[in-house]
């Protein structure tokens, strides 16, 4: 166990260092959190509601947006037709204390598809400070990495962020966020 969290950590911060040549990671700053937002994100948008673990609505242009975070998926609240899943209102809840009233910029990934079948935004999101929502989300267990069909820019960091957060047991990875499983 010990070697395989050395081995996390260390996959961590290779990531963070850069990645490789076509996926590299945020750029360095404190651990999991890189040190600026990226020149070619855009913003400063208004957030106007959070929908749930990885989806929200901002203001742009006088219209509302509705944005989905790429590279993350967390558990449903709000899906039509859908029971509300476990951890989801959590979830929700921090996405909520993270995102409630503040100025985000979107960064979008020429790799993946700019918008999805229910016509959201897809997203890196950020944060003043150089905050990345979409990782934060994954470090604290509030969200998994999603890969829908193909790599993404921060695909290897959100992988190594995830192994990290399941081997510290954090949020969904708690015995107490499936009790009897």
């Amino acid at each position: 166990m010990k070697a395989a969290r050395q081995l996390c950590v260390v996959t961590l911060a290779v990531a963070l260092g850069g990645g490789c040549a076509h996926s590299p990671g945020p750029t360095a700053g404190t651990p999991g959190q890189p040190a600026s937002i990226p020149p070619q994100a855009h913003g400063p948008l208004p957030v106007v509601d959070v929908v749930d673990g990885d989806t929200l609505t901002v203001a742009r242009d006088g219209a509302a947006v509705t944005v989905r975070l790429l590279g993350v998926d967390a558990p449903e609240i709000a899906r039509p037709g859908w029971p509300v899943q476990g951890f989801g209102p959590e979830a929700a809840a921090r996405a909520t204390e993270l995102l409630d009233g503040q100025q985000v910029w979107l960064e979008t990934d020429p790799s993946q598809e700019t918008v999805d079948g229910y016509g959201r935004e897809l997203a890196y999101l950020w944060l003043p400070g150089g905050r990345l929502v979409n990782l934060q989300l994954i470090e604290e267990g509030y969200a998994r990495e999603y890969t829908h069909h193909r790599r993404y820019r921060y695909q290897d960091t959100f992988r190594a962020a995830q192994a990290e957060a399941e081997n510290a047991g954090r949020g969904l990875w708690s015995p107490a966020a499936c009790p009897g499983g």
